[in-house]
């Protein structure tokens, strides 16, 4: 649920225009399409994960093999610890980029937004590492 209202918000409102004369879309985090981009994959790529994880639990009594199972342990518990580091990096991107961006008219419209993507993305590393 995380890293829905993670590449949630900065997709929905993180993006702004510099001024009304300019249709130019830019991104909140001190106008760096990298923290955005960042964010929305990582919020993706989490998602997606889970969804994976979730299914391979369904059938985790249906694995016969022992090997198997430790497997798919192992890779669980893997790519908790990755995704630990991603959102780790992700919470450090987005909270030093925010931290630098100067508010104007068009970027205080999505500051909300901007900063529920930095607390849930702290949140999410929490999450990760007790899964780990």
């Amino acid at each position: 649920i995380f890293s829905i209202v993670v590449f949630g918000s900065i997709v929905n409102e993180c993006y702004v225009n510099r001024d009304s004369q300019n249709s130019e879309l830019l991104c909140i985090f001190n106008g760096n399409e990298s923290a955005c981009s960042y964010g929305i994959a990582v919020g993706v790529i989490a998602f997606f994960g889970c969804i994976f994880f979730f299914v391979v639990d369904l059938y985790f009594q249906q694995i016969s093999s022992v090997k198997d199972r430790k497997r798919a342990v192992l890779l669980d518990l893997g790519f908790s610890g990755f995704l630990s580091f991603l959102w780790f990096v992700a919470f450090c991107f987005l909270a030093n980029q925010w931290q630098q961006t100067t508010m104007s008219k068009g970027f205080s419209q999505g500051a909300d937004a901007a900063r529920a993507a930095i607390t849930f993305s702290f949140f999410s590393i929490i999450v990760w590492v007790s899964s780990a």
